[in-house]
């Protein structure tokens, strides 16, 4: 029976990629390179940091990564965040799960996960979260999920996993776990919806009803 639901952050819970191109892009500005390409856009939006900066700057051998890194580290997040667009029904879909699920998120954010829940008044809903800084490996690593199955004491069938990219269906895939695809039909997962409260029609939701 269900008793787990994990999330996502970026293109689940928000709509970031704006912010992700503006805080990306201020990386570059600093260091006086060149704005992403559009392909570059896309692969920071699903990646944790550490790979987009070695993506992004990969054309700049002469670049230290570490003064880059140090300059993210020092970065204020507080003006991107208004950049996020949380999905509409997210906070209803909260709501109606906290109390029959447990909520946790996995996501390969890193120092700003903690913002972005505080800014949006969602810390409660989530007793666990895991990010890129704080998992042993990053996605598609599964070393979060397994985590916070440990810290449940959940078996993998007892969670699933709402994600939007490949990186996400890998996640889930190394552990085995359920992947339900948000807002992205294309992407192998064992459900599709295009809202969180369709969710609740899932079989797995029905069944533990």
């Amino acid at each position: 029976m269900l008793k787990l639901i994990i999330f996502d952050c970026d293109g689940v819970m928000f709509d970031s990629k704006f912010a992700n191109q503006e805080y990306y892009n201020q990386l570059l500005a600093r260091f006086q390179r060149p704005a992403m390409s559009t392909s570059e856009l896309e692969h920071v939006h699903i990646h944790n940091v550490m790979d987009s900066i070695r993506h992004i700057f990969r054309h700049y051998p002469d670049q230290d990564l570490a003064e880059v890194n140090a300059y993210r580290i020092s970065l204020d997040y507080t003006p991107f965040l208004g950049h996020m667009r949380i999905e509409p029904d997210l906070i209803e879909f909260l709501e109606k799960t906290k109390t029959r699920y447990k909520l946790a998120i996995s996501t390969n954010r890193t120092n700003t996960m903690m913002p972005i829940l505080q800014l949006f008044q969602l810390e409660s809903y989530f007793e666990k979260v895991m990010t890129a800084e704080n998992a042993r490996r990053p996605k598609p690593a599964p070393d979060a999920l397994l985590e916070i199955l440990d810290y449940f004491e959940y078996e993998t069938d007892e969670a699933i996993y709402i994600g939007d990219s490949i990186i996400d269906r890998e996640h889930t895939a190394n552990c085995g776990m359920r992947l339900i695809g948000f807002k992205n039909s294309a992407l192998p997962a064992e459900y599709h919806v295009t809202s969180f409260m369709e969710i609740l029609g899932l079989p797995p939701f029905l069944e533990s009803h």
